[in-house]
């Protein structure tokens, strides 16, 4: 018998799941993988307590498969939060595929993933994210009945993004009348930092509003695209952080408010569509707080995408989409005034009214 003789460093990752932070008592985790296709992805359930559970499938090139899982942990566990924050009876869940969508993506690769999918029996419902298209959710129906956000001549409710934008333009005017006392845009520099699908909707938004809009992207073709139809001004500087700003929002991908940014930062408001945007929510939701900048929680402000997707499964239409998108603008200084009046984070607020809708409905399951 051959003993193996672990480092310490491999011992810490004997464990990557429930050993860490990020796991928060998931209620399960698949690994999927596929020889044929080269699909390799991992689906995370979060919390089914309020319903089944809902989020996108994020298809990126990961630099290892542990950043993969920790994403999938994180952004998992914040769709939990997003839905019950919401007042939707959905939990939450969340899935990525590991690989370059524009080499690796096929047909037939997102067909086995929605096997994949289909195999945990409804208790998580797939929709499109970062690095997928309303029609690869298409070819995802194709095998299973669980994926939301298919295209509106299939009988879906089409690309969430535009909804989600709407959903943080509402949480981004409630912070500005939170800290300025008005919530106009017009005359407002706002930066907004990465120009995908959500991010150019939410420059549209602001840039009629009469905003001056920054924007950043690592994509050179894109920004010359978004800067000519909205004549927003490309940022050219060395470090964004450190820009003269109103209202900074980020729409690219997590944790950009960290130890090194975080003192940078001259925006009076954050306000954006990423998810996760604190690298720890503790840490720099008290460093926020401390220099008086107004967070708005983004698991909040970027529900609209989950409140669109959501209706396919609860079958109600576009007037109802629209209104309760609008209503994050009211949760939104809810929260705000919340944190104010308790001295908590904008974020603890957020979590603590979450977290007691699904203590609620816990303890009803539980009599």
């Amino acid at each position: 018998m051959v003993t193996e003789v672990l480092t310490a460093h491999q011992l810490k990752k004997e464990a990557p799941v429930f050993g860490q932070w990020s796991f928060n008592d998931h209620e399960q985790i698949v690994f999927c993988h596929d020889k044929d296709t080269g699909l390799k992805a991992i689906i995370g359930v979060h919390n089914t307590i309020l319903g089944p559970a809902l989020g996108g499938t994020r298809m990126y090139d990961y630099k290892t498969e542990w950043d993969a899982l920790n994403d999938v942990l994180r952004l998992s566990r914040g769709m939990t939060y997003k839905a019950a924050i919401t007042g939707l009876n959905l939990g939450g869940g969340k899935a990525v595929i590991i690989g370059d969508p524009k080499k690796i993506k096929t047909p037939e690769l997102m067909k086995r993933f929605g096997k994949f999918v289909h195999t945990l029996g409804g208790k998580y419902y797939t929709a499109e994210d970062v690095g997928m298209e309303t029609s690869d959710m298409d070819t995802v129906r194709e095998v299973t009945p669980y994926v939301t956000g298919i295209s509106e001549s299939k009988g879906g409710a089409g690309n969430p993004s535009p909804v989600t934008a709407y959903g943080v333009y509402m949480g981004m005017k409630a912070s500005a009348q939170f800290a300025y006392g008005n919530d106009n845009l017009e005359g407002k520099r706002i930066c907004v930092q990465g120009i995908g699908h959500v991010g150019e909707e939410l420059v549209r938004l602001i840039s009629e509003e009469g905003a001056n809009v920054l924007i950043s992207d690592i994509n050179e073709e894109r920004l010359h695209q978004v800067s000519t139809m909205y004549n927003a001004e490309i940022y050219r500087g060395k470090d964004l952080y450190a820009e003269m700003m109103d209202i900074y929002a980020p729409c690219a991908l997590g944790a950009t408010i960290n130890d090194e940014t975080i003192h940078k930062l001259k925006a009076k408001v954050i306000a954006g569509a990423a998810n996760n945007q604190l690298a720890d929510e503790n840490t720099h939701g008290i460093l926020l707080q401390e220099k008086e900048i107004v967070y708005a929680p983004d698991f909040l402000i970027n529900a609209g995408g989950i409140i669109n997707v959501f209706a396919e499964i609860e079958g109600y239409g576009r007037e109802q989409i629209i209104n309760k998108t609008e209503n994050i603008y009211n949760t939104t200084l809810d929260i705000l005034n919340k944190a104010k009046a308790t001295g908590m984070t904008t974020n603890a607020a957020a979590n603590s009214i979450a977290e007691e809708r699904i203590a609620t409905k816990k303890s009803i399951i539980d009599l």
